[in-house]
């Protein structure tokens, strides 16, 4: 599970595989916009919500789902990748939980991902 208690997240890149982990929790209606991976845990972004998934154990067998809807976001900010700052940035503002952040290297589109927020908070 996420270190909520420090509230950031190792910096991830764009990977195809962690979509095919979250396939069976997605519901009617919803559909995975994309996922990233950092060393063995991942986050997929959906229509309706993110989804964090941890890997954990020896052999990655046991994973640890965290799903937050975009509905219980306060408020949320991006960053773009720059010319000497190659790495985009989310933070996401939640109620009781505080501030998380994510950091994405290489390609992501953090704008694409900006709207579907966008259209569930507001």
């Amino acid at each position: 599970m996420i270190d909520f208690a420090n509230m950031k997240y190792i910096k991830m890149k764009q990977d195809s595989s962690y979509k095919k982990k979250a396939e069976d929790l997605i519901v009617s209606g919803e559909e995975i916009l994309d996922s990233y991976k950092a060393i063995r845990d991942g986050i997929v972004f959906t229509t309706k919500r993110i989804i964090i998934i941890n890997v954990q154990g020896f052999t990655g067998k046991k994973i640890d789902y965290t799903s937050i809807p975009y509905a219980k976001f306060n408020a949320y900010s991006i960053e773009t990748s720059g010319v000497f700052d190659m790495d985009a940035e989310l933070d996401i503002f939640i109620s009781g939980m505080g501030k998380l952040r994510f950091e994405f290297r290489g390609k992501s589109d953090i704008k694409e991902i900006s709207k579907f927020i966008s259209q569930a908070i507001i």
